[in-house]
């Protein structure tokens, strides 16, 4: 077994795979390419007939089952049943042949592979204020795959080099069909190589956000959630490179065509057609939050332990856009805690003090809140917030020492 495959990092793993298969990562086509123009290539029921597609298929189909076997999907059949009903509504023609995988991985990514499968990555979620944005991703990569850009692409690479075999797909995912388990974190990071097979132009990048666009329009979104999505992971991007006194990194979801200002005006020239004067357009905000609120403690924890103060500072502050909550607060405040630099502390301390104030603060929350009275000496004060961590969370593995300082 390779060792240095075990050390992948987050930065390996959208070195591998983001900047072929992020969904809206690359830049654009030099003439803008019309909604209205995007006509579905591929209609239901669709299998190939064609040698060297008929050999890729049977090839994708092996890492589907591996990825269907990994242990780090999140297979909650709720969220895997809504994640499901999305592509169903913006997935074209081809809609009921879609499946949908979530991979507890948190970083901004979504990639449909040529067989007409999706994987998710729970860093998406996490971004994404509503259900309206998370459609606009999935209709973009539903649109890789009516436009049959896997397929266009890989036979161009194949043109271009004789590296490229089909039976060399399968070496790279490890797990059963190799023979040889690198755990599954290592066969998702290497999907990535699988994947760098089908790089997409800027034409078929521009044709995916133009069919995207129509898509969600279609099944009654406002497009204008696309060009929101793009302006924020710009926004992020930029603030994890500010924090490390750096450029963009490197390996990152732009470095293929990074012409974000261009791209950014094409989708909202997409959406300015297809938005219809006076209509209502609901971005089913309140519905998204209800499905992965059970899981949006974890995705914050997650992303915070990244190690990027930078990224996650914007990201908390682009989701308290739509109003602050215990939670955001709670993890604003272990942003500054883990960032332990001269003045943090205190930061911290008065994001615990705000998060407490709402009825939807984590039991940490009030945990912290106990110490930093303790701290300040406000011992009556800090023992009443120990009593509510204990309340809230009575199994806790600190239990015993949190009864001690609470008397």
């Amino acid at each position: 077994m390779c060792t240095r495959c075990l050390e992948l990092t987050r930065r390996s793993l959208l070195v591998g795979g983001g900047a072929a298969t992020a969904a809206l990562h690359t830049g654009i086509a030099q003439a803008r390419v019309r909604p209205q123009d995007m006509v579905p290539l591929i209609g239901p029921g669709y299998r190939p007939t064609e040698r060297d597609e008929i050999g890729l298929w049977n090839e994708m189909e092996r890492v589907e089952e591996e990825i269907a076997g990994s242990n780090l999907l999140i297979t909650d059949p709720k969220l895997t049943g809504y994640l499901q009903n999305i592509i169903g509504t913006v997935g074209g023609p081809a809609a009921k042949d879609f499946r949908i995988y979530l991979a507890r991985i948190p970083d901004f990514n979504a990639m449909m592979f040529p067989t007409g499968f999706a994987v998710v990555f729970s860093g998406l979620l996490l971004r994404m204020r509503n259900e309206a944005q998370l459609a606009g991703v999935i209709a973009h990569e539903s649109g890789h795959f009516l436009r049959r850009h896997q397929i266009r692409s890989w036979r161009d690479q194949r043109r271009k080099t004789d590296l490229f075999a089909i039976g060399a797909m399968a070496a790279g995912v490890g797990g059963a069909g190799a023979g040889v388990y690198l755990g599954d974190y290592v066969q998702l990071a290497q999907l990535g190589t699988i994947l760098s097979l089908f790089q997409y132009s800027r034409a078929m990048e521009a044709e995916a956000d133009a069919m995207g666009a129509r898509l969600i329009a279609e099944a009654g979104y406002a497009p204008m959630e696309m060009s929101a999505i793009w302006q924020q992971l710009i926004g992020e991007e930029y603030a994890s490179a500010r924090y490390r006194g750096k450029r963009r990194r490197r390996g990152g979801i732009f470095d293929t065509h990074p012409s974000s200002d261009a791209r950014m005006a094409d989708l909202r020239a997409d959406a300015l057609e297809l938005t219809v004067p006076g209509k209502a357009y609901d971005n089913r905000r309140e519905r998204y939050l209800a499905t992965i609120g059970p899981i949006r403690p974890t995705l914050l924890d997650d992303q915070v332990k990244l190690n990027d103060p930078g990224a996650s500072q914007y990201l908390i502050q682009t989701l308290a856009q739509d109003g602050w909550n215990g939670l955001l607060r709670f993890y604003e405040g272990e942003v500054w805690r883990l960032r332990n630099r001269p003045g943090d502390e205190v930061r911290a301390w008065q994001s615990y003090a705000a998060a407490v104030a709402y009825p939807d603060a984590p039991a940490d929350a009030w945990r912290w809140h106990g110490i930093a009275l303790m701290k300040e000496g406000r011992a009556a004060e800090a023992k009443a917030a120990f009593r509510r961590y204990l309340t809230m969370k009575p199994d806790a593995p600190d239990a015993a020492w949190v009864r001690q300082m609470a008397g």
